[in-house]
């Protein structure tokens, strides 16, 4: 009983370490904000994440395929093509890469309403 036990016990701590890989949703616009290339600062980046697989598309255009770090996966990216990895926020608000490039999430503009001016007789 003890071995069930035991095997059930493995099996779980298996399966929730490949779950809370998972961390965070990066699909969105980014802007460069640091060491872009051809002086491109604030241009926009994309990246589309479905799963583990990351699609990247820099400021230049050029898109690379990348996937969670094995050595940290769920602060990492590890961009193949590159030789490169990439560490990104709990938040998912800014990704940073090895060469000094710094991503950062493009938030839509907030629209405030104005609240109508009331005037008081006196």
């Amino acid at each position: 009983m003890k071995r069930i036990a035991l095997a059930l016990g493995i099996a779980a701590a298996c399966f929730a370490t490949a779950a809370s890989a998972e961390t965070v949703n990066l699909t969105g616009t980014y802007r460069c904000i640091q060491m872009c290339r051809d002086g491109m600062i604030g241009a926009p980046v994309f990246v589309t994440q479905n799963g583990d697989s990351v699609n990247l598309t820099t400021e230049t255009g050029a898109t690379y395929h990348a996937w969670p770090d094995w050595n940290a996966p769920a602060s990492r990216l590890w961009i193949d093509a590159k030789n490169e990895s990439a560490v990104y926020s709990p938040d998912g608000m800014r990704i940073q890469f090895d060469d000094g490039r710094v991503w950062q999430r493009a938030l839509p503009p907030v629209v405030v309403g104005r609240a109508p001016v009331v005037y008081y007789g006196n």
